[in-house]
Parts: structure tokens; sequence; C-alpha cells
């Protein structure tokens, strides 16, 4: 018994020298790149600023890219709260970041300081895509002027601090990605799925996206993860494959449409943490709705709160 437990505190001391020991920092970009500014990339990229960065960088009380606290992460892995996307010197990120640490971020997952944060992660978004949001973060519009705030220092626990370090694993930069052929509903609609995050809510888990190739994803578009809603209540990620018992498979384009644009389900009205995506065009929204019919059915119940 004795041997036991010397060999259980030896394993949990080796345990902690391989955590310790992981690289937490990896080298950042010496690009020098620069966004174009136009009227056309600040319009795109206030769009994908809403549709996309918005559900974790935006408060509604005051209207502003100032960051929120992110409930889903558990208590036991500490406290997380989204970055000050405003033009603040004092608490945003923007003024910070070089146009070039930006999309490095965005590429790879590599923070200016070498921290790796995967759920910033577009490995797959277009040069030009990534060039509208810069854009857009550096512009004059009122959701990203200077707030001099903060809602909360990131902290985690010395359990969600290993679980990061062991998770670390950014990718490669993959450069000069083109936007998909203008005619091409199907191939927009995923490239959709992909730069809106829509599988990472909507697969199997979180901890499982394969941020590469999306469709990979374990329980790709199938459902089932469990968010917190509001006051605390819990919400499930639906089915949005074409099956027709547990997915969307007697959607119709309005149907969806309706339901992306409004919140409004044939069945019910959706919940936070599901966004309204106001901003996004009618023919980005069928786009969506026309990859998803070329899913795989998969037959999930989800919990319908």
């Amino acid at each position: 018994m004795r041997n036991l437990k010397q060999y259980a505190f030896i394993g949990i001391i080796m345990t902690i020298i391989v955590v310790i020991s992981c690289k937490t920092r990896f080298d950042t970009t010496t690009s020098t790149y620069k966004a174009v500014a136009s009227p056309k990339a600040f319009e795109r990229g206030k769009e994908l600023a809403f549709s996309n960065c918005a559900g974790c960088h935006y408060d509604h009380s005051v209207n502003k890219f100032i960051g929120t606290q992110i409930h889903d992460v558990p208590g036991i892995a500490g406290k997380v709260f989204s970055a000050n996307l405003t033009h603040s010197k004092t608490n945003g990120i923007a003024p910070k970041y070089s146009d070039a640490e930006i999309r490095y971020l965005l590429k790879t997952g590599i923070a200016r300081d070498g921290r790796y944060m995967a759920y910033m992660l577009r490995p797959n978004m277009a040069e030009e895509d990534i060039n509208a949001i810069i854009v857009y973060l550096r512009s004059d519009d009122p959701a990203v002027s200077a707030a001099d705030t903060t809602v909360g220092l990131t902290h985690f626990t010395f359990i969600g601090k290993a679980y990061m370090d062991m998770e670390a694993k950014p990718i490669r930069y993959k450069a000069n990605v083109k936007m998909p052929a203008k005619n091409d509903a199907i191939a927009n609609g995923y490239y959709l799925i992909d730069n809106l995050g829509c599988f990472h809510c909507h697969s199997q888990s979180l901890k499982s996206i394969d941020y590469q190739y999306p469709d990979k994803t374990k329980g790709y578009l199938a459902g089932g993860i469990k968010f917190k809603g509001e006051n605390g209540t819990e919400i499930y990620a639906s089915n949005i494959t074409p099956d027709k018992n547990t997915g969307i498979g007697n959607y119709t384009e309005a149907d969806f449409l309706k339901a992306l644009k409004y919140g409004v389900a044939p069945d019910r009205k959706l919940k936070i943490p599901m966004p309204k995506f106001t901003m996004l065009k009618d023919s980005e929204i069928n786009a969506i709705y026309a990859y998803l019919q070329t899913v795989q059915p998969k037959y999930n119940v989800v919990k319908k709160m």
C-alpha cells in the first residue's frame, strides 16, 4: 500500500512537471502588414464584427465592444472575460495590436505576447475579410470608439491553466486565402458556417473542434452542446443538419432566414446565447441554408428549452 501511495505521489509530481514544462508562449509575427481601408471594407468589417465578434465582445447595455464575461467556462477553471476592442489606450486591444498582430491572432490563435487563444481562431478566413475586420476596428464607428473600462480580468485556476497549456496547439499560418466565388452559394455557405463559428457551438463538443477542417469536427452540426442562457438557465445548441426528425430538415428557406435574422424558428423563439444575425445579407443566410441541405442528416435529439 505504501509503495502504491509513493507511486501515486510520484505520478502527480511528474504530471505537474510536464504541465509546467509545456510550451505556453509561441513565436509571434514579424510581418509589417497594414490593412487597406475603403468604404466597402468598412461595411464588410462591420458586418463581420457584429455577426462574429459581437457574441463575446459586444455589451448591448452600452452598445460597444467593451467585452463580456464568458459564463460557459466551468468555475473550477476560473473566470474568463473577453477583451475590450475599442480604441481605449488604457483598456482596449486595438491600439496595442498592430494590423499584422491582429491578422496573426485570427489566423493562428497566437496573441502578441505569445499566448495561445484558441477561441480566436479563424484559419480559413479570407485575407479580404480579415482586412475588413481590421479596417472596422480602426474606424470611427461609435461601437469601437474609446471606452476606458474593463468588464473584468481573466483569471485561470491551476486546473484551468494546466488545461489551457495542454490544449495549446497553434495552427500554422495559412496565407493567401481567397473568398469563394460569388455565384457558388454552397461554397459561400460553408465559408460562413466556418468563419462565423456556427460549427463551434452546433457540433458535439467545444473541446473537439477542428478549426482547419470544420466538417471533420465530431458531431458536425448535429448540436447538443450545453450553454448557460439568461439567468443561468441551460440552453442546448440545436441540431442544424437536414434530419427531418431532429434537425432542420423541415425548414424552408424562409423559415431558416427568419430564425437566423430574427430569432424566430417555426416551433419556438430562439434564446441567448444564440445571436440574431441582423447584419447578414439575406443572400448570405440563403447560402448557409443551401450548404446545410448538402450536409449528411444526423439523428440527434437535442433538448429544446
